[in-house]
């Protein structure tokens, strides 16, 4: 088979889509705009319900807004032989999965084999015994030149970018450091909720959600998304292998708990009246328990980390929370979304003990003159909680906008041919570490 940077050349709908049981809401996000790359006929295979007419009817909201309308056209394949039926028409060059996660590496590996690029939601694998064939389907991939990636949103997310762009000006940060198992260099917390508005409707979430061994647990599901940031923060574009031993990959501790969901709850979430046969085993006098939370200590390179995520019902003040620390001899580099920022994400610059502060804020400010070339508006306040940074309307994006960036971003590396060597290398990494903390945990 031809490499796919002679296959792709960036011509108009030269890449055709495959939707592959869009069973979870980001399935239809990579719709919100039109792609001129892109074939807007998008042929979807799924088994009949609810999950694929929730997509399509997404896919339908962005094809009918009255500002910059798309055109997606979806060609519906419905059956419970959508996978074998989408291999023998085989009728793209991209297959797009986002749904449950238990046949998620199942779907990638048999896209793979057929001669399929693949765009993959997080996580792309849930349980340790799926690694291997992750690693060899990447492999199959890359002799093949197929290119495999998964959606990293929060790498577009504008305060994530200027925490690591900040993190590289020794004058204003001073040295990273690397930290303790107690007191990681680098923190990242994330609490979302089950009950929420996405795209302006409230989200409904398939009953499989809720098992752990459908949707995967917390640890290895939105930690994806925090050991990916960590690496691309800490080490800007540099592979780490976690076979090498130089770069020194290991996990240190890791736990999970439980959240607890009421029957009322469940079917607020879900709209489902009672609890499925596979989620009883998990549910005691009309409460359902879910291993929804996760958290772990790890280190690359002699620098330590540490991931949290976890899950409540909802949040009655507002939306999902985040907090990020980033600790330097100067200043810590600190994100925080939570009442106090109108659940907005919300950096801050805090100088430590060692800093000069007669000078802090020149230095500051001369620092942001330097980042303005590339985000321009930039600024600061002081405020109690250190110095934050102001950043003007037109550098942030929403949660559901960053898609849009990771799909141009994926388009671009199809014309290349290949992703960097860097996120080749710490795509796999990733997924090492979050299903040995997987393990860990138990």
């Amino acid at each position: 088979m031809e490499s796919t940077s002679t296959e792709f050349s960036g011509a108009e709908n030269e890449v055709k889509i495959i939707n592959m049981n869009p069973g979870h809401f980001h399935a239809g996000l990579i719709h919100m705009h039109n792609y001129t790359q892109v074939d807007p006929v998008v042929h979807v295979y799924a088994p009949d319900g609810d999950e694929v007419d929730s997509y399509l009817s997404m896919v339908e909201q962005f094809n009918s807004r009255e500002s910059n309308p798309t055109n997606w056209q979806p060609e519906v394949y419905r059956g419970d032989d959508y996978l074998s039926r989408m291999l023998d028409e085989k009728p793209g060059n991209v297959m797009v999965v986002a749904g449950n996660n238990a046949r998620k590496i199942e779907y990638i590996n048999n896209a793979v084999e057929n001669g399929i690029n693949v765009l993959s939601d997080k996580p792309m694998i849930i349980k340790p015994e799926q690694f291997s064939v992750l690693k060899e389907t990447l492999e199959n991939a890359d002799e093949q030149g197929l290119l495999v990636n998964d959606m990293m949103t929060e790498r577009h997310e504008i305060t994530s970018i200027l925490q690591k762009e900040l993190a590289q000006k020794t004058e204003l940060f001073g040295e990273l450091n690397p930290g303790t198992a107690e007191e990681p260099a680098i923190t990242k917390e994330s609490v979302h909720f089950f009950y929420k508005t996405v795209a302006g409707e409230t989200l409904i979430r398939p009953a499989w959600f809720f098992d752990v061994e459908q949707q995967g647990e917390s640890i290895v599901d939105v930690s994806t998304h925090l050991v990916d940031l960590i690496m691309w923060q800490l080490f800007p574009e540099e592979p780490i292998d976690y076979e090498n031993e130089d770069d020194g990959v290991e996990v240190v501790n890791a736990r999970t708990w439980d959240t607890d969901l009421t029957q009322s709850q469940f079917e607020q979430i879900t709209t489902e009246e009672s609890f499925p046969d596979y989620l009883m085993q998990d549910v005691e006098d009309d409460v359902l328990t879910v291993t929804a939370n996760g958290e772990f200590v790890f280190r690359v390179r002699g620098v330590y980390g540490k991931v949290s995520a976890q899950w409540g019902f909802t949040n009655p003040d507002g939306g999902d929370t985040h907090f990020s620390v980033l600790r330097g001899s100067l200043a810590d580099l600190v994100i925080r979304q939570d009442i106090d920022q109108d659940f907005t994400a919300t950096l801050y610059v805090e100088p430590t003990e060692n800093a000069d502060m007669d000078n802090f804020e020149s230095t500051l400010n001369s620092v942001l003159e330097d980042l303005n070339e590339s985000y321009p508006g930039l600024g600061y306040e002081n405020t109690e909680l250190g110095y934050k940074i102001t950043i003007p309307d037109e550098l942030s994006e929403t949660h559901e906008e960053h898609f849009t960036r990771v799909t141009e971003r994926y388009l671009d590396a199809l014309v290349d041919g290949s992703l960097p060597e860097w996120e080749r290398t710490n795509l796999l990494t990733k997924y090492y570490l979050t299903t040995r903390a997987y393990e860990l945990s138990r």
